[in-house]
């Protein structure tokens, strides 16, 4: 069963997010808090949206979150369209070979559908070769002859200077 995160998933999310970075040998690396995630999600307007896999109880909802997809819209300007950068996928090991990686990105496939974005987005770690297979799977290729590259908060106050509360964001 997939479906949109609710407030009520944000403690599940969380404690998932948690586990892709033990998973990705970086377990002391989420700082990200629930109050974080809430406004990521549910602020207006949500900076990341979220699908969350699971089993359905009586009532027909999750009843225990196994797995997530976590997502925003990107824009080419290639194409002149949107399109969706999947930014984690997880599914806890014991749920893995379930269906839950396959449902979660089948429904990310739908709204790009609805949305009309023609990419659909992500990264994985080199080594994660687990991952490239199951993404092959579905018929994701690699792209190659493209490198990411990322500034962190230390980078970024090096080239445009330290943060100051009252500069405005152009």
């Amino acid at each position: 069963m997939i479906r949109p995160a609710r407030h009520g998933d944000v403690e599940a999310v969380l404690a998932l997010v948690r586990g892709l970075a033990a998973y990705e040998r970086e377990p002391d690396a989420v700082a990200m808090t629930a109050d974080d995630l809430t406004m990521a999600l549910f602020g207006d307007p949500p900076a990341a949206h979220c699908l969350v896999a699971g089993s359905p109880n009586p009532a027909g909802d999750v009843a225990d979150v196994v797995g997530f997809a976590m997502w925003h819209p990107t824009f080419s300007t290639w194409t002149g369209k949107s399109g969706m950068y999947l930014i984690d996928l997880f599914v806890r090991p014991e749920h893995r070979r379930a269906g839950h990686g396959r449902e979660l990105l089948t429904e990310l496939a739908r709204i790009c559908g609805r949305r009309g974005y023609l990419r659909l987005e992500w990264a994985v770690l080199d080594w994660n070769t687990p991952a490239h297979a199951f993404y092959r799977s579905v018929g994701a290729a690699p792209t190659s002859e493209w490198t990411t590259w990322r500034l962190d908060a230390r980078a970024i106050d090096t080239l445009a200077g330290p943060r100051s509360h009252h500069d405005s964001v152009t």
